[in-house]
């Protein structure tokens, strides 16, 4: 239940998310958004698949607000020693930073 990549630790039944012992602040769907992209760590996830997964939360959730995610996601990962990148065409990759 307690992924670790780089720094970043993420508790999947508490949906906890630290940078080493210091817990991060995120929205639900950006828990849910890092959460799909741990599962799938090391291999891309298709942007269409994450709207897809969000929209159970209500409609309208598009492949913008996925970017938006992404980007907040990004700037809340700094220093963690992990990295989302963007394959364009493909989705994201969550990886390690090298």
């Amino acid at each position: 239940t307690l992924i670790r990549i780089g720094r970043l630790s993420f508790d999947s039944v508490n949906r906890q998310a630290c940078i080493g012992e210091a817990p991060l602040v995120l929205s639900a769907r950006e828990v849910e958004v890092l959460e799909i992209l741990l599962h799938h760590a090391g291999r891309v996830t298709a942007k269409e698949a994450i709207a897809d997964r969000l929209t159970g939360w209500d409609d309208g959730v598009g492949e913008n607000a996925v970017e938006v995610y992404i980007h907040r996601l990004r700037r809340k990962l700094e220093g963690s020693g992990v990295a989302i990148r963007t394959l364009r065409g493909l989705g994201y990759l969550l990886e390690a930073e090298r």
